[in-house]
């Protein structure tokens, strides 16, 4: 491969709304590169960059992909990434290799929920932005009404560089502001025009707005621009670079990426404007032996200094390690340190990949994306480094998973199978994970979403052959009392020999909510030896495990022993830990046991339409609304729900806003369960111990 330097890199990620139409784009961007002799089609199942069985069954992107090209001897990176929240983590791994990002939003819908946290995303990592309104061939799109939407949902730095010739079926092409040149297409082919004479007005607002943005790092353009002076191209497009660099102007460019209309300007504008590796500001890193900050700044000459973003598991070649290179080089047969386990790694066979496609290379340098493979301990996050230069980028901090699922394997003896699939898939996907609860005995899955966990459970059958059942997790229920009360627990037995004797009297008491379990010892005058002490703690401890009015674990008790008697020869440890448990069960029967359920934090971000609809479902759930804040265009409910009432709650949030609304939720305590649901509850665990006896 031939080698470019860092000032002829660019790495453009692609972000956005679910079918906003951003792998179309990179697609189409790869034919005018020349990647591939036709337009890969998702809907058709040959697209280059959606190869897994998965996206090509669903026809959607569910992984990070790469594609790589040469337009105008610069060497461009594509980092396709998924639309839908459930795949979110793989735009975080997105965001952390590219130099620039490119919002996809389509003409016919606007702003939309994936729009505005991909754009939070970026703006977290002061990325650039370019936004490229899509799909304006489509019936009822509109390019106006689409810049204004961006416009007051993200702030007037965003403003067009290119404007559309016709519109919906009769877009033609586009008016190019920063050269003050215009193009039709057909097949693709670009010609070039005159500027139509019908749209002056609209060029000139236009380029009054976008003058009016790159002022504010040029002050000598406005001033040229309201003396009436002619702006050269040239100046118009170093302001917007300029601008582009301080985050001050947001381009906005426009096409039709299946139509291959405005694909190829996005290409050129990369090469004039859009920055390169050298014009990032330098990265915030950690010494290894102390937290002293310091800072990575793009140089082809340091010491190499790279990050894996993500990691993809290949079936004949293994796990293969996505890498950006922020400093130095990375060159086969070169000894790197992990950063972060400060052990060695020894770099083998290095790759740039587009879709499927890996290209072996020798070297990956300051600014590029590649692949490595057989890495021995480096993970998603890691810093690979020269030792003798050690420093630490930040890890990719990936969202929590916000749903659970049980699981159970179809055949027996496949725990292990499952579990060595689970931990592969875990490698990949850092969103998703996986545990064994003992508290509620079942193996569970934790994803962002049912897709997610239907692709997980799907790859987990086709690539390890494990098949598994998904079944609605049992809610870890918590049972505690309400108040004070005494009680005695006397476990006496005569056997032909020796006997067992131990009697003590408790005292239990509620405690504040959360604050667990407390155990005192307020024997007093010798009435139970203070070797028997510990033994009545542990029977307390066993029967709270096992729970009195449900088999659920209790919480928030206060048990004092204040009394009891032994016998010198047949007390022992195990009498006295029969006569606690014994006790502490007689206390709780009229101590008012009650259930505890588990109460969730939910945050659901729809647009402003939805809200009434989704606020009333939350209302039937026995959710309490907490507040609502509004961003951009959307509404963020806050509530709290019982995580019984939240099983396959993303189901009927995508069905009440037609797949526009995501939620997060996150643990945030437990209270006191209606007596109507507790009962239910109740019954149903009764109702499971005699089938458990039969």
């Amino acid at each position: 491969m031939k080698e470019y330097s860092a000032e002829r890199i660019r790495n453009l990620g692609f972000f956005g709304h679910a079918s906003s139409g951003k792998t179309s784009l990179c697609e189409a961007l790869l034919l005018a590169m020349k990647q591939n002799t036709r337009l890969g089609s998702v809907a058709e199942g040959t697209s280059i960059l959606d190869y897994d069985e998965d996206e090509v069954a669903r026809k959607i992107s569910i992984n990070l992909s790469l594609g790589y090209g040469e337009w105008r001897d610069t060497f461009i990176t594509l980092v396709d990434t998924p639309g839908y929240a459930d795949f979110f983590g793989n735009v975080v791994s997105g965001v952390r290799a590219v130099d620039n990002g490119v919002v996809v939003v389509d003409a016919s819908s606007g702003v939309e929920v994936g729009t505005e946290m991909a754009w939070r995303r970026l703006d977290d990592a002061k990325l650039p932005r370019t936004v490229f309104v899509n799909k304006l061939k489509k019936e009822h799109a509109s390019f106006d009404s689409t810049a204004e939407d961006l416009r007051k949902a993200f702030g007037n730095r965003v403003t067009p560089v290119f404007l559309p010739i016709g519109k919906e079926e009769g877009l033609s092409g586009v008016v190019d502001l920063l050269n003050d040149k215009a193009y039709t297409y057909e097949n693709g082919a670009r010609k070039e025009i005159p500027v139509p004479a019908d749209m002056k007005d609209a060029i000139s607002q236009w380029k009054e707005k976008l003058v009016e943005a790159a002022a504010e790092v040029d002050e000598s353009l406005m001033e040229k621009f309201i003396e009436g002076g002619k702006i050269a191209p040239e100046e118009m497009r170093a302001a917007v670079r300029k601008g582009i660099k301080a985050g001050v102007v947001y381009p906005l460019v426009c096409g039709d990426a299946l139509a291959q209309i405005g694909v190829d300007v996005l290409l050129d504008l990369a090469v004039d404007v859009l920055p390169g590796p050298l014009d990032m500001a330098p990265l915030a890193a950690t010494k290894l032996d102390s937290a002293d900050a310091l800072e990575i700044k793009p140089d082809e000459n340091d010491a190499v200094c790279a990050l894996i973003f993500k990691t993809v598991s290949e079936a004949h070649v293994g796990d293969m390690n996505l890498v950006r290179v922020f400093r130095g080089k990375l060159e086969t047969g070169m000894v790197v340190m992990n950063a972060k386990n400060e052990r060695d790694e020894k770099v083998n066979q290095m790759y740039i990949v587009k879709g499927r496609e890996r290209v072996e290379v020798n070297k990956l340098t300051t600014g590029m994306i590649g692949a490595l493979v057989k890495l021995k301990e480096t993970h998603v996050g890691d810093t690979l480094c020269d030792k003798r230069q050690p420093a630490k980028l930040p890890p990719v901090v990936f969202p929590k998973p916000s749903i659970s699922v049980a699981i159970v394997p179809q055949s027996k003896g496949d725990e292990e199978r499952v579990s060595t699939g689970l931990a592969r898939l875990h490698e990949e996907d850092p969103t998703f994970s996986y545990e064994f609860n003992s508290e509620i005995g079942q193996q569970l899955i934790n994803g962002m979403g049912e897709l997610h966990l239907d692709v997980i459970v799907a790859r987990l059958k086709r690539r390890f052959d494990v098949h598994v059942d998904l079944i609605k997790p049992r809610i870890p229920y918590r049972e505690t009392i309400t108040r004070k009360c005494e009680a005695q627990g006397r476990h006496k037995k005569q056997t032909g020999g020796r006997g067992q004797f131990g009697d003590c009297w408790l005292r239990v008491e509620p405690m504040p909510r959360s604050k667990g379990f407390e155990f005192v010892n307020a024997i007093r005058g010798g009435s139970i030896p203070t070797k028997f002490i510990p033994p009545i703690e542990k029977g307390i401890v066993e029967m709270m495990e096992k729970g009195v009015l449900a088999g659920y674990h209790m919480m928030d008790i206060r048990a004092t022993a204040y009394d009891g008697s032994y016998h010198d020869v047949d007390s022992s440890d195990i009498a006295f830990k029969l006569a606690g448990s014994l006790a502490f069960k007689n206390c709780c029967e009229k101590a008012g046991l009650v259930l505890l359920e588990p109460i969730m934090n939910v945050e659901v971000t729809v647009p402003d339409q939805f809200t009434g609809d989704v606020m009333g479902d939350l209302n039937s759930r026995r959710g309490r609304i907490m507040g609502m804040e509004v961003q951009g265009n959307l509404q963020v409910i806050k509530a709290q729900a019982p995580q019984a009432e939240m099983y396959k709650y993303s189901n009927s949030l995508r069905s009440m806003t037609q797949g526009r609304g995501f939620f997060t939720m996150e643990f945030s305590h437990y209270e006191e369960t209606p007596r109507d649901a507790a009962q239910k509850v109740i019954d149903e665990a009764a109702k499971a111990r005699e089938a458990a006896q039969k």
